[in-house]
């Protein structure tokens, strides 16, 4: 039987792996897996992280099953966290939620209570979009199509051409957005263009599906939710995804939620049943001791402080990449505009330059990114940013 099966062509991202470590260039740079790296390369764990990890362990005494829900404390946290500690739709009863295995239990999850009560229904996506959000919506029996998003020649987003495209959604259309720090793109909505989406979403019936997995890392932790929380203010219906992977540098211990806002406390209630068990048959219980670690420290005043300041740092050194990227480009004789390296937001951006100059980029200068031309800011350092600019101004000529 198993032999029928073909061997499958690497994830070209995850491929980009091996051929880092395997190339002896001592000036070989990775701007390809996302990942947030520090001065040094290293994906360090938090510091409120490591202190929550030491008073977990002291008091926990039991390794039972905590059941799908997972960790409610984390869960009710990352309500508060995401919709805002006044949201009338959390303080109404209207929000159901679980934790999941990392946002991508969270999607498929989501995907799946969709599936059971749409039926027949198409998420649109942007143009481009994660590429695991196809695999994973569409697995789940969904069908994914595009909404026009990204403009390759500003860096920014075809806001008329999308706007366009959703005045064609109705009830059984799904709408899939990014919160913020779009990946691949870097080019983020905003707060007026989330207004228009609420607009429309409202009085066209279309749902809206954030996936919101960076938030902290673009402008900061309240300015980053503003269109998603102006969306649940004026929507009645959504679902949200989250991730702490990136924000509580929790990569490996998969840690996520889904947040399904309703139009009542009855029917929260009612989908809290189906998403649980829609996890009880996808994976049974989520791993719970990210949830635990997250707990904790949102629920510590110093600890929350300490997260808060470390992320911000972070932010601000992507920030501080980004403008040391465009100076040092600035500075060389290469025609191309990339002004809008400064303007997007988060870890990723988009160069715009071709495969052939990506493969070229890899292949003489070592330096590592997707061929779409997507790179993470975050694999950038101080000392590395000539010679990234210098490779650039070669291929481009």
């Amino acid at each position: 039987m198993f032999d029928q099966l073909d061997v499958l062509p690497a994830d070209p991202l995850l491929g980009l792996i091996t051929l880092y470590n395997n190339d002896t260039n001592p000036k070989k740079v990775d701007l390809g897996v996302g990942v947030y790296r520090d001065e040094h390369g290293h994906t360090a764990i938090m510091q409120a992280i490591q202190k929550a990890e030491k008073i977990h362990m002291d008091k926990e005494d039991s390794k039972t099953y905590l059941g799908p829900i997972g960790v409610a404390g984390f869960v009710n946290g990352i309500k508060s966290l995401v919709l805002g500690e006044s949201s009338q739709a959390v303080a109404s009863g209207r929000v159901a939620g679980l934790q999941t295995p990392g946002g991508c239990g969270a999607l498929r999850i989501g995907a799946e209570l969709l599936k059971r009560i749409k039926g027949e229904v198409t998420v649109w996506a942007s143009d481009p979009t994660w590429a695991n959000h196809i695999p994973l919506i569409s697995s789940a029996g969904l069908e994914i199509k595009s909404y026009p998003y990204f403009d390759a020649e500003t860096g920014g987003i075809k806001f008329d051409a999308m706007d366009a495209k959703l005045a064609e959604l109705g009830p059984n259309d799904i709408l899939l957005l990014h919160g913020c720090c779009h990946n691949p793109t870097g080019a983020d909505l905003s707060y007026e263009q989330w207004q228009q989406i609420a607009k429309r979403a409202a009085e066209q019936g279309f749902i809206p599906f954030v996936d919101i997995a960076y938030q902290g890392l673009g402008d900061g932790l309240e300015e980053d939710v503003k269109g998603v929380r102006y969306l649940s203010e004026h929507v009645e219906e959504m679902v949200i995804a989250t991730s702490c992977s990136k924000n509580f540098g929790l990569y490996r211990e998969r840690t996520g939620t889904l947040l399904v806002q309703t139009k009542s406390a009855e029917n929260a209630h009612a989908i809290q049943t189906h998403v649980q068990d829609a996890a009880r048959a996808n994976y049974s219980m989520p791993p719970a001791y990210g949830g635990f670690l997250v707990d904790t420290v949102l629920q510590d005043p110093a600890l929350r402080k300490e997260w808060e300041d470390e992320l911000n740092s972070m932010a601000e050194r992507v920030k501080s990449l980004r403008a040391g990227l465009l100076e040092k480009i600035q500075a060389r004789d290469i025609d191309k505009d990339f002004s809008f390296i400064v303007e997007q937001k988060g870890m990723f951006s988009f160069l715009g330059i071709s495969k052939e100059q990506v493969r070229k980029m890899r292949e003489d200068y070592s330096i590592y990114m997707a061929d779409s031309s997507r790179i993470n800011v975050a694999g950038l350092n101080t000392e590395c940013l000539d010679y990234v600019a210098d490779a650039l101004e070669a291929v481009l000529k």
